[in-house]
């Protein structure tokens, strides 16, 4: 749900990509059931790649995505955590 999403943007933040100080771009996804399995990741990265692509002008070499599998006690929200939301 939108509401359980959060997203940082960093503009002009020095980065080397694989050598090379091009305009890149690093995405970090973290979510809880949703990034878990290699296959889940492909069909997220496929979409990520779509979308980053367009929207920044960039080639798929110049961006690099990282996935993170959380647990809803590793989140904290409302004076609690996750697990208990």
């Amino acid at each position: 749900p939108p509401q359980r999403v959060s997203v940082t943007v960093r503009p002009g933040l020095p980065m080397v990509l694989a050598g090379s100080a091009e305009p890149c771009a690093q995405l970090l996804v973290s979510s809880i059931g949703v990034v878990g399995s290699a296959e889940q990741n492909r069909a997220h990265s496929a979409r990520f790649f779509d979308f980053l692509t367009a929207e920044l002008g960039l080639g798929p070499e110049r961006i690099i995505i990282r996935f993170y599998p959380l647990e809803p006690w590793q989140i904290g929200k409302k004076r609690t955590v996750m697990t208990f939301l």
